[in-house]
């Protein structure tokens, strides 16, 4: 008996490493509340429909799309537990994966490690509740595009448009009005070369984007809390 327990728990364990190399996803069981938590990391950049280079590290939609829609679907998953550490990118695919995590109905809290940038800001505030840790940064900037466009006022009236999509989420699942996220990004005097606003840690909450600074700690114990009353409501 006992030497079954061993390799089942051998087995998970390998399953479990696999899984982390696949897909950079875990499912952490509580030991004294029984709670299963699903783990996310949303990591480098964000791939969209065409392939990045091998040596980019990525965050694959077409992984993550089908896995939040089993999340859900899932009697033994009683919360998400989201962690960022991205660049940014395909605008299309982020928001994607933001508006999966919006209409979960399982509770959700994200952590902001390192930097959330761009398209990554709107996953970060996706969830219930988010944390960004005090040197964990996030830059606010426009969209942009690389390689040939049409210089013709219908290009720029389709940019607006994706603007104001990601504007219109992130406002609307966060503390921050539209005038003052728009501000942030049009900014001149920040960022070399560019527009837009780099904020770090406590700066990011003061903004009203990012609920808590915090660590992994309060993250997970968030998560246990929501899940709890969910449970006791």
């Amino acid at each position: 008996m006992g030497k079954n327990k061993n390799e089942e728990e051998q087995n998970l364990e390998k399953h479990n490493d696999e899984r982390i190399e696949q897909t950079g996803q875990l499912t952490l069981k509580g030991n004294k509340e029984k709670q299963s938590i699903h783990l996310i990391s949303i990591i480098g950049e964000i791939e969209g429909h065409e392939n990045l280079s091998g040596n980019t590290k990525t965050t694959k939609y077409e992984h993550i799309l089908p896995q939040l829609a089993a999340i859900e679907d899932s009697d033994d998953i009683e919360g998400v537990l989201v962690l960022l550490n991205t660049m940014g990118g395909d605008v299309e695919a982020g928001l994607a994966i933001a508006e999966m995590l919006a209409s979960l109905s399982k509770p959700t809290v994200s952590l902001v490690l390192g930097g959330s940038h761009s398209i990554g800001v709107p996953i970060a505030v996706s969830t219930n509740y988010s944390f960004i840790v005090p040197t964990g940064t996030m830059v606010i900037h426009p969209v942009r595009t690389n390689g040939m466009v049409i210089g013709v006022p219908q290009t720029f009236d389709y940019f607006k448009l994706i603007q104001d999509r990601i504007t219109g989420f992130v406002c609307e699942h966060c503390n921050i009005s539209k005038s003052r996220l728009e501000e942030l990004m049009m900014e001149t005097g920040i960022l070399t070369k560019d527009v837009g606003t780099i904020l770090v840690g406590e700066e990011v909450v003061k903004n009203g984007i990012i609920d808590e600074v915090g660590g992994i700690d309060k993250a997970i114990r968030k998560l246990h809390d929501m899940i709890s009353s969910k449970i006791k409501g």
